[in-house]
C-alpha cells in the first residue's frame, strides 16, 4: 500500500489524546499554589456565611454551581459530584478514573503510570500523589474518602463546605459558653 502524501503536522493520535490531560496534568503539577488559592477561596466563602444565610442556600446554589463548573470543568475535568476531594488528593479529581475509585488506584496501573483502561491516560492516583507530596496539606491523600453520594451530583460542593465548616465553628463556640 502507498505512503499517503499527507502528514499531519507532527501531531500523532497519542499526542492529540495527550492535549486532553494537559490543563489537568498543569493543576497536578501545580498543586501547592492551588492549594493556596482554595484555602483563601475557602476563607473567603466562610465570611460570606451570613451571606449565603441571609440569601438561602438553595437560592445561591445555581449561580454558585455554575461559577464552580466552569473554573473545575476547565482545571481539574471536574465532574460535578458535589463531593469535592481534590484538597485531599493533589487536585486531581478522584472521579477521572474510569473506574470512579476514590481511595487509591487499581491493580492495573500500568508500568508506565498510566490507566489500564484507558492506556493513553496518566493514572489518576499516580498523579494525585505526585501532586499531594507539594501540596502543605500532603497527609489528606492518606483520609478515606466516603463512597460516592449520587444524589449531590451537580450541586456545589463550595457550599456544602462553607455550611458545614460555619457549622462547626457555631457548635465550637456554643460549646466554649
Amino acid at each position: 500500500m502507498p505512503k499517503a502524501a499527507y502528514q499531519p503536522a507532527k501531531f500523532s493520535p497519542i499526542a492529540r489524546r495527550r492535549s486532553l490531560y494537559t490543563v489537568r496534568l498543569w493543576s497536578v503539577r501545580h498543586a501547592k499554589s492551588l492549594e493556596m488559592v482554595y484555602t483563601a477561596l475557602s476563607a473567603v466563602f466562610l465570611k460570606l456565611h451570613p451571606f449565603w444565610e441571609f440569601v438561602g442556600y438553595k437560592r445561591a446554589e445555581k449561580p454558585v454551581m455554575i461559577a464552580e463548573k466552569i473554573v473545575k470543568s476547565f482545571l481539574f475535568d471536574c465532574r460535578m459530584c458535589g463531593q469535592c476531594a481534590l484538597s485531599d488528593t493533589g487536585m486531581s479529581c478522584p472521579m477521572n478514573c474510569p473506574k470512579s475509585l476514590r481511595n487509591g488506584p487499581c491493580g492495573g496501573v500500568r508500568p508506565n503510570g498510566n490507566c489500564e483502561v484507558e492506556p493513553d491516560m496518566p493514572c489518576v492516583w499516580v498523579e494525585a500523589w505526585e501532586g499531594s507530596q507539594t501540596m502543605k496539606s500532603s497527609e489528606n491523600i492518606l483520609r478515606v474518602q466516603p463512597p460516592v453520594d449520587h444524589s449531590l451530583k451537580g450541586t456545589s460542593s463550595w457550599l456544602r463546605v462553607t455550611s458545614d465548616e460555619a457549622a462547626k465553628n457555631s457548635a465550637a463556640v456554643g460549646e466554649i459558653k
